[in-house]
């Protein structure tokens, strides 16, 4: 399998390089031969994915066949390791996650040379600068980070394991999900830069762009909240969000890449914005290269990083050249990016989308700032500060209800200029519904738990959580408003009722209205960070029969018992639940010991509702023997995983083509003429 797995790559390399340079070759000097040796390179490309695809292969049947001969599968694998994790291998380490990496570039590859017919210049562009990425990765995965290397000194009869850490059923869909859009999103960037060096006439490169952008973009979203969702249900320390530099690395190239879906729609519109939706594209990618530069080079300390290499290097000097390449190309032919129109109001959907993009930018410079500032203060006073949550959520969190004022308003402003009647037609009946509701969350006593009883006055968390709840609301009854009354327009044409005329409305403009999918989950994702003011914790030690009250819950210490089988051993506590005397449940959190590489694990219990998450960990043994139990209690935090799920579903429902307009209807055209904001369509 090594042999298989090697010479592969170095075909894929191969395969890569000659693809870039007759490709190249075929744009630098067009003539009669030329699109021969286009065509070539085209096909040169083409075969890269399956040679790819060989050594990936190669390399996840070594770990189902226990090679420990292979230093990566020794590093990776066990024997006893659950099949499922023996296919997880492929991403779990440096070196196979960098070949998982090329798969996945391949494979983007691989499309994009098939769909060239669509625009064969521009895709030929497009497949040259993609071909320069991936001689990158390929170079890297064939003499810097081997994953086919093998093993010095004796053979071991058995592996290290697999990352205690890794062994959990989301860390199987989670990668894939984060590396699909990371890579994903060097395909806009290739089409971008393409279109940028050949100086394309209008937008058309925006359009064929348009739904790659949009499949990366919930792939990324999906990614972030399966880890997310991963440190909350594994790591056992009650969150879900740490700002950890790894997290960062993730979050710009999604809040960056989101800016640029809203932007591109100003210059399909209007034919503004130009020059920003370049660099917001190039920012895109470049970002998602930084945050793997993060994780591998070791430069920043993280808990999700691998260990230190030298491809650090590697990387910092092919972000450099592509950061130099664009720089020349956009000031050579910035000329060709120029606006056709000018900002005419205040008050329109131009100057939303514009203050949309300005909140994105600040918010991933404080996330990119506060990433880099441990390595900026040891460089510049000779030793590492680092900093927490305070630090981003002092700008995060005023930033984000911003962001979350524009979702409700934005996507209902006219462009070029919105009237003041216009604004109190549509505005006035959801602001007042969102009112009233955060009111009655504000007066309501806080006895009733989850997130009521919100005073203001009282600290400035709960004021910024009360206006989450009241900007949410009015996002949600925006949304509602605006499937009601283009609903009500088809319904009183058609004679159908206003479910059926809303599925109707939705599957004409299904780029609009999958963007209010898209916001209405966001709207509940920032309802689930709003209850994290009200977070209670304990911690105690626990023999049997002991109690503890938190919250509304008492628990109580039933028994503890013991599991052994040949992958772990593990320890478990079992807990009765009650609440206001009754019994309501049985949570078994667990401590696990991993035999392979003797690192100890916790798997917490989480008892979940729409009001909030009781959640447990078994943290250990104190000094005298005794277990200890932390218990947490987390309003609210099952809106964030639901309206992650909504995200994702708005996004696909954005990617649907528009169903026809029966003759019949066609009148309700007038309804549908605003575009979309959150899935950039």
């Amino acid at each position: 399998m090594a042999l298989i797995g090697s010479y592969a790559l170095l075909l894929a390399l191969a395969l890569s390089a000659y693809s870039f340079l007759f490709g190249l070759l075929a744009l630098a000097f067009p003539g009669e031969g030329s699109e021969r040796v286009g065509e070539t390179a085209r096909r040169a490309g083409v075969v890269v994915f399956g040679a790819v695809l060989l050594a990936a292969v190669a390399l996840v049947t070594a770990a189902f066949r226990n090679d420990f001969t292979i230093a990566y599968i020794f590093h990776h694998s066990n024997r006893d390791l659950p099949a499922p994790y023996k296919f997880a291998t492929l991403w779990s380490g440096q070196e196979g996650s960098l070949l998982f990496w090329s798969l996945l570039l391949a494979g983007y590859g691989f499309v994009l040379r098939l769909r060239y017919k669509t625009d064969p210049r521009l895709f030929a562009y497009a497949s040259v600068i993609l071909a320069t990425v991936q001689i990158f990765f390929l170079a890297l995965v064939c003499f810097a980070a081997k994953p086919f290397g093998l093993i010095e000194g004796p053979l071991r009869p058995d592996g290290s394991g697999l990352n205690p850490l890794l062994q959990y059923p989301e860390m199987v869909i989670h990668p894939p999900m984060l590396y699909l859009g990371y890579v994903g999103f060097t395909i806009p960037f290739a089409f971008a830069l393409g279109a940028l060096i050949m100086k394309y006439p209008g937008e058309k490169w925006i359009h064929i762009t348009r739904r790659w952008t949009m499949v990366t973009w919930g792939f990324l979203t999906c990614g972030i909240f399966l880890g997310a969702h991963w440190a909350y249900a594994v790591l056992g320390w009650g969150g879900y969000w740490g700002w950890d530099p790894v997290e960062n690395a993730s979050l710009m190239p999604w809040l960056v890449g989101t800016a640029f879906l809203h932007s591109v729609m100003m210059q399909e519109k209007r034919g503004m914005l130009k020059v920003w939706n370049m660099w917001l594209v190039f920012a895109t990618f470049w970002l998602a290269i930084l945050g793997t530069f993060l994780t591998r080079s070791g430069i920043i300390s993280s808990v999700h990083a691998f260990a230190q290499s030298s491809i650090g290097t590697w990387f910092a000097w092919f972000l450099a050249i592509t950061f130099a390449v664009f720089v020349f190309f956009f000031v050579k032919n910035k000329q060709h990016l120029r606006s056709e129109h000018r900002l005419e109001s205040l008050v329109s959907r131009e100057s939303s989308f514009l203050f949309n993009n300005l909140l994105f930018l600040l918010l991933t410079l404080d996330v990119l700032w506060g990433t880099w500032f441990p390595k900026i203060s040891e460089l510049v006073q000779g030793n590492k500060v680092t900093v927490g949550a305070p630090f981003y959520n002092r700008v995060a969190i005023p930033v984000a209800l911003l962001l979350l004022l524009l979702t409700a308003v934005g996507p209902l402003l006219a462009w070029r200029k919105t009237s003041f009647e216009s604004l109190k037609r549509n505005f006035l009946w959801p602001t007042i519904a969102a009112l009233v509701l955060a009111l009655f969350v504000m007066f309501t006593p806080r006895s009733w738990g989850s997130i009521f009883g919100l005073r203001p006055w009282a600290d400035i968390s709960y004021f910024y959580s009360l206006m989450s709840v009241f900007l949410s609301a009015l996002v949600t009854f925006t949304v509602a408003s605006e499937f009601y009354r283009g609903g009500r327009v088809i319904s009183e044409k058609t004679g159908q009722g206003m479910f059926a005329s809303m599925v109707q409305l939705t599957h004409r403009n299904t780029r609009r209205y999958g963007g209010y999918i898209v916001h209405f989950g966001v709207a509940l994702v920032m309802i689930g960070f709003s209850g994290s003011v009200l977070n209670q914790d304990k911690e105690m030690e626990m023999g049997y029969g002991d109690k503890m009250s938190i919250g509304n819950y008492e628990l109580v210490c039933r028994s503890f018992t013991q599991d052994d089988n040949p992958n772990q051993f593990s320890e478990w506590a079992i807990f009765d639940v009650y609440q206001h005397g009754q019994k309501i449940d049985t949570m078994t959190p667990v401590r696990i010991l991993y035999k392979a590489s003797q690192q100890p694990s916790t798997k917490p219990d989480i008892r979940s509702t729409f009001k909030e998450d009781l959640y447990l960990v078994y943290e250990g043994q104190s000094d005298k023997g005794q277990p200890i139990i932390k218990a947490h209690v987390n309003p609210m935090v099952i809106w964030i995983w639901i309206g992650a799920w909504i995200m994702v579903l708005g996004t696909g429902l954005g990617l649907i083509p528009n169903a026809p307009a029966p003759v019949t209807v066609r009148a309700t055209k007038l309804v549908e003429t605003a575009e979309p904001v959150a899935t950039g369509d």
